[in-house]
């Protein structure tokens, strides 16, 4: 193949993986509501099914769950059926989670629809779309991985405050129906540009098998300490950020907070917006500067401001203003979590089965929404004091940064140098 032909190879390459990046950018956004936008459903849901709060809020945890326990078989099976297939009928699923909710009677139903239906949908696209980057960028996995991870963090943006005008004056039903309607459509559209990559030259030739730590299978992985390690730091950190993120309206209605306009805007939806800013801007920000620095001394730094923002939110929370600037730090230093954990993974046991080897580590984020979703509302149905369980997130949080530098990095160093 002659050097002109190698040159527009390569210039084709370059174009598609960058168009691919844009599509799972879109299905990515498509699916960030579900999750990051629940809050604001709580207190409607309450008051519709007449239900406590723990129990509307295993809705969250049944999303959760579902979206990060089926992760390494749903990594398997986009292997095998390809990305546009699965992860179209994953942005349906998502859809149609909310469409079936504007018709519920029932908190089983909503169990089913939000929890089981969503979580699945969603599930598959953000593993998928995760998987895919792997393949697309071998050279840039952690910028890829964080871009799209970012839009999952970020795309509530865009129907935050939609959704709680909506609300306002259109009632819950309407809302799920209508904004069930728009993810489907976005994302069912966005999803029929996906493909693998071909196996070509610039591919090949992106990550030198020197540079590249020995591959391990999740059958091996498995058996490794230090996977359980850092499993265990992202359950910790899952559980606080997650606390936060589906009690958010519940907390700020009792801190008086939600009754309160900053800059002619309402306190909790500009609060949640520059949450999912944060959220989302972390992402590549936290990735990128582990580069240079270390995994683990990223992890120290922002799982310590996370803990130290959050004990200042609690503190201020009598001040509209604060509440709402340190919301967006507490996020800032959560949501990297969706960087740092991948790329510290196939750091340590290499890029073949990196794909299905985050699906196993993903489930931690499930096991997070147990503790940050019904257990913290009930800690909070029986003490009526949110403290404590601001204080538990917070002892979680220090406790995993000092993991991070005094067990995680040490240990990672030993084990690599043992291979």
């Amino acid at each position: 193949m002659t050097s002109s032909v190698l040159s527009e190879v390569s210039v084709i390459h370059h174009k598609k993986k960058w168009m691919q990046l844009l599509l799972g950018l879109v299905c990515m956004v498509s699916i960030s509501s579900p999750q990051y936008v629940w809050a604001l459903f709580t207190r409607p849901l309450m008051e519709k099914l007449h239900a406590p709060l723990a129990e509307i809020q295993i809705t969250f945890s049944i999303l959760i769950i579902l979206q990060t326990f089926f992760s390494p078989l749903q990594g398997k099976l986009i292997d095998r059926f390809g990305p546009r297939v699965l992860i179209t009928i994953g942005t349906l699923m998502a859809g149609s989670s909310w469409m079936l909710v504007s018709h519920l009677d029932s908190l089983w139903e909503l169990y089913l629809y939000y929890g089981v239906v969503g979580g699945l949908g969603t599930g598959i696209v953000y593993i998928g779309v995760v998987g895919l980057m792997v393949r697309w960028f071998p050279e840039k996995r952690g910028f890829a991985t964080g871009m799209v991870a970012a839009g999952y963090g970020m795309g509530a943006i865009l129907t935050t405050f939609p959704v709680t005008a909506s609300l306002a004056t259109s009632g819950l039903e309407k809302t799920f129906w209508q904004f069930g309607i728009i993810m489907a459509v976005v994302g069912f559209v966005a999803s029929q540009g996906l493909r693998m990559p071909g196996r070509d030259i610039s591919e090949r030739e992106a990550l030198p098998a020197a540079k590249d730590p020995k591959s391990f299978s999740s059958r091996e992985m498995l058996r490794q300490p230090i996977f359980w390690l850092m499993f265990m730091m992202m359950t910790m950190m899952s559980t606080s950020g997650l606390m936060v993120t589906s009690q958010m309206a519940i907390f700020a209605e009792d801190f008086g907070i939600t009754s309160i306009s900053i800059l002619g805007m309402a306190a909790l939806p500009l609060a949640m917006t520059i949450d999912r800013f944060m959220n989302g801007l972390t992402r590549p920000v936290c990735g990128y500067i582990s580069d240079r620095i270390g995994r683990e001394n990223m992890m120290f730094f922002a799982f310590g401001l996370e803990g130290i923002a959050m004990m200042l939110w609690l503190l201020c929370k009598n001040d509209p203003v604060l509440f709402v600037l340190l919301s967006g730090v507490v996020f800032f230093g959560w949501g990297e979590i969706f960087s740092l954990f991948p790329a510290t993974l196939t750091d340590t046991f290499g890029t073949r089965f990196a794909t299905s080897n985050y699906g196993w580590l993903y489930i931690s984020q499930g096991i997070g929404s147990v503790f940050g979703g019904p257990v913290a509302a009930l800690i909070y149905q029986h003490t009526h004091n949110w403290s404590i369980v601001f204080g538990c997130a917070i002892a979680l949080d220090i406790i995993c940064a000092l993991l991070a530098i005094l067990v995680l990095k040490p240990g990672r160093k030993r084990f690599l140098e043992s291979l």
